[in-house]
């Protein structure tokens, strides 16, 4: 024994003879994230504002949370599949940069320029067509389709909308079917809510619907707002799917006994991993995430061409598809909500769905609202998919996989609030400049790319000013 060693403090001695006495298992449980399960019950009924604001402040917590192995991360024998699916080889992996697990914390993605922010090319990921089709190596397009990280800013009002027009798209599918059997003849409607052509349907007198000219929207008429391609529901589906694909962390409400047989589905030799009511806090955290804002810059210059810009954007006809506002009746937000299917939580399948009261928030209650008292959210989108290539310009034609049954050179409408902080640009994030961006819109989006393109150089300049206005603020 060394004379060293013999001069080690007390609490140094005592500690080291202590963690020499304990189990593996029980060492390990200091790396668990305390986070996970502070939760302890599922949110229900209408939320009080303190209740709503601990709630928010646990999910921010996880949201951040680098999960551990003690916690359940990685998922050595599964995959990255919506649909429980089973690993061909088991992975001694901690990350894939592929497949995944290739992220320790939700925020190790989106973080620019704050949490709950965009990502950088770096953070892209690799997805399968979504359903069980997960199991690969390699970073050929025929296998998977690279993405850039959306932001989350002012998602919860997002998902609101879509509840909405879902419902008044589903109210016109039925009213036609109740006159086509009334009256004995086929009835065609227009499909349209707030603003926004869905194409039409014709209701036949025998119950069938003909869909064929319904467009940008499945043939459900759910509006999917979340990722590039539209084929999220919800923010609860989008953080089941993105718990377990990034960070090997199963909700029991998918990967559970109930679904799977087993409360250990990937084999990591951790049984649930999150609760439901921890993926309620997590949803929580995100639908509450304030609105991106314009930021009208200092300089009379700047303000000039903000100004002209503006003017542009209707001109060029951008608003087409990137509609300034649309109106939202309600700013109550439930969870779990209605149009969820089996392996995400939905309203039918609890006592009581929790509310938020978004309106009790002190961002929403800047929000303007129209003469009918409804909010005017300001997310220069319109939730529903367009086919953006054609012949001579098809840059953003470069995956090979459809998704949820979406063609490969169709994607939803990127909501352009928070763009002037969200750089690089694309569903790949391979466009550095909005200028480019811009310039790659084909097929519905060719007639506003082609009057940017002939418009004089001081004029796209000035769409470019006006469009950097749209920030997230720090």
């Amino acid at each position: 024994m060394s004379v060293h060693s013999l001069c080690l403090p007390v609490f140094l001695v005592t500690a080291a003879m202590a963690v020499g006495a304990v189990e593996a298992n029980d060492e390990l449980r200091i790396e668990k994230s305390a986070a996970i399960g502070a939760v302890t019950d599922l949110p229900s009924g209408r939320l009080s504002m303190p209740e709503l604001d601990r709630l928010i402040k646990l999910g921010g917590n996880l949201f951040s949370t680098k999960f551990t192995k003690p916690d359940g991360a990685g998922r050595p024998g599964s995959t990255q599949a919506i649909i429980p699916t089973k690993a061909r080889h088991r992975s001694t992996q901690a990350f894939a940069r592929l497949a995944g697990p290739d992220a320790q914390a939700c925020s190790s993605c989106h973080n620019d320029p704050v949490i709950g922010g965009a990502g950088d090319f770096v953070t892209n990921v690799f997805v399968s067509e979504g359903f069980n089709n997960a199991d690969f190596d390699t970073s050929d397009p025929q296998f998977s389709n690279e993405r850039g990280t959306n932001h989350l800013f002012g998602s919860g009002l997002i998902e609101l909308l879509a509840r909405e027009m879902s419902g008044d798209l589903a109210a016109l599918r039925d009213e036609a079917l109740r006159k086509a059997a009334a009256g004995g003849e086929p009835v065609k409607v227009a499909l349209a809510t707030k603003g926004v052509s869905f194409g039409h349907l014709t209701a036949l007198p025998d119950g069938l619907v003909d869909l064929q000219d319904v467009s940008g929207v499945d043939t459900d008429l759910v509006i999917r707002p979340f990722s590039q391609k539209g084929v999220m529901v919800s923010l609860r589906q989008f953080t089941v799917n993105a718990m377990n694909h990034h960070h090997g962390m199963q909700a029991v409400e998918r990967f559970g006994t109930r679904w799977t047989g087993t409360g250990d589905f990937d084999e990591d030799g951790k049984d649930d991993e999150l609760s439901s009511a921890d993926i309620s806090a997590l949803v929580a955290w995100q639908a509450s995430l304030r609105t991106p804002v314009v930021k009208i810059p200092a300089s009379e210059a700047g303000k000039s061409a903000a100004s002209t810009g503006a003017e542009r954007f209707g001109t060029f006809g951008c608003n087409a598809c990137h509609l300034d506002t649309l109106p939202l009746t309600l700013l109550e937000f439930d969870d779990p909500g209605p149009y969820d299917v089996s392996g995400t939580l939905n309203s039918a399948q609890v006592r009581t769905p929790a509310t938020y009261d978004l309106g009790l928030l002190e961002w929403a209650k800047t929000l303007p609202r129209n003469d009918k008292g409804e909010v005017l959210v300001p997310l220069f989108g319109d939730l529903k998919r367009h086919k953006m290539t054609d012949r001579s310009v098809d840059a953003l034609g470069n995956e090979l996989l459809s998704q949820r049954f979406v063609g490969r050179d169709i994607f939803m409408t990127s909501e352009l609030w928070g763009v002037g902080s969200t750089a690089p640009y694309g569903h790949r994030n391979d466009f550095t400049t909005l200028n480019d961006i811009i310039l790659a819109h084909g097929g519905e989006g060719r007639a506003a790319r082609d009057a940017y393109a002939d418009a004089p150089r001081d004029e796209r300049a000035a769409l470019v000013a006006y469009l950097r206005t749209f920030v997230i603020e720090r």
